[in-house]
């Protein structure tokens, strides 16, 4: 099993293609066709997660924050501790890649597993994506409409939520005159032909429309099949930022907050007051999700738990919401178990073992004296 096999498989998952734009996600440094001895999971890369990685046979890193995240000017491996890393890498042979923000927007991804590592139900976006879907129309005749659509659909074309195949159908008539050059599939060339044909719609994904395009190419039976692409403003309910759900039953402040220190082995957290007296619905994104604020406010959560809240934010959400900064690597590092759960049904019987790092990247301390 090779690192471009691994990747493909969490890229199903979270698609880089959802990633923000001015984000860089997937392989950092290696070979693409490098065969996976091991593989260690961490946050980020450090130097001890190096290490560690060397010490377990692990050729493969796979972290949720960028190594690289701004363009490398220079590489000065006697003082630059990036420069030392990425040396120590390359010498190794030893494949990085990650996961980002791509990761933050799928589901099961870091806010939907930070939902439910608090105990949340009835789990969706707090802020859907949208702009990144098309509807692909296509006129086909009857007998061939579902060869034609099964392709699309083997292209990735139609899933909407938790279904797929989704589609629409409808019956109408096609003409077409074709010249003396012509090859028609049903008629003859330089008559005017009527055709009883399907108009099928199908919304695939941005990043699968070319695919979807060559599959609907090869499976029609048309020598110049006619068809649309266009662009939707739809938001995509497939993909999104940030979480919210509900607890079955509405549980007190205080013990909402002793549920967040121990679920999320939080030292302390910071917060702001809410009139509310009970919490039942919640919105979380994990890392930087403040921005996310009036989504919370305007889907009526008691509370939002996210990380790196600004004073004034604070003062923004103050008795309308409880606003819960838990930490930047407090909210994110559980979804590496989500990580390891997928890549373990992936590797089973191939001999690759999956190792999570066994110590803490977080930078931050807290002064307790």
């Amino acid at each position: 099993m090779t690192c471009n096999d691994i990747i493909k498989n969490i890229e199903y998952w979270a698609p880089r293609e959802t990633a923000w734009k001015k984000d860089n996600v997937g392989l950092q440094a290696g070979a693409p066709n490098r065969k996976v001895s091991n593989i260690l999971l961490s946050l980020e890369v450090t130097s001890r997660v190096v290490e560690e990685a060397l010490k377990k046979n692990c050729n493969l890193i796979i972290t949720h924050h960028p190594f690289i995240f701004t363009p490398i000017k220079k590489l000065n491996f006697s003082n630059d501790k990036n420069s030392i890393i990425l040396q120590t890498l390359i010498k190794n042979d030893i494949s990085l890649y990650s996961a980002h923000t791509n990761l933050d927007f799928t589901k099961d991804g870091v806010s939907f597993i930070l939902a439910k590592k608090i105990g949340l139900k009835k789990i969706n976006f707090l802020k859907k994506l949208k702009s990144n879907q098309y509807k692909l129309y296509v006129n086909v005749p009857i007998d061939a409409v579902d060869k034609v659509a099964d392709a699309i659909f083997e292209a990735g074309g139609g899933v909407i939520g938790e279904y797929s195949g989704c589609s629409f159908r409808q019956k109408g008539e096609g003409t077409f005159y074709g010249s003396a050059l012509s090859n028609p599939m049903v008629g003859k060339k330089e008559i005017f032909e009527r055709v009883d044909e399907v108009k099928l719609e199908i919304i695939v994904d941005a990043w699968k429309i070319n695919s979807a395009i060559k599959a609907l190419k090869t499976a029609h039976p048309y020598e110049e099949p006619a068809f649309d692409v266009v662009p939707l403003e739809n938001e995509n309910i497939n993909f999104g930022a940030g979480a919210v759900g509900e607890f079955e039953t509405p549980i007190k402040v205080d013990d909402f907050f002793s549920l967040l220190k121990k679920k999320l082995e939080l030292k302390n957290f910071r917060y702001t007051k809410s009139k509310k007296l009970k919490i039942k619905k919640v919105a979380v994104c994990g890392g930087s999700g403040s921005d996310l604020l009036t989504e919370a406010i305007n889907l009526c959560a008691d509370a939002f738990v996210t990380a790196d809240v600004k004073y004034h934010t604070f003062h923004d959400a103050e008795s309308k919401i409880y606003l819960i900064d838990a930490g930047h690597y407090e909210t994110e590092i559980h979804v590496m178990t989500e990580v390891e759960r997928r890549l373990k049904i992936l590797t089973k019987d191939s001999g690759i073992k999956i190792f999570k790092y066994t110590g803490n990247t977080n930078p931050i301390l807290f002064y307790n004296k």
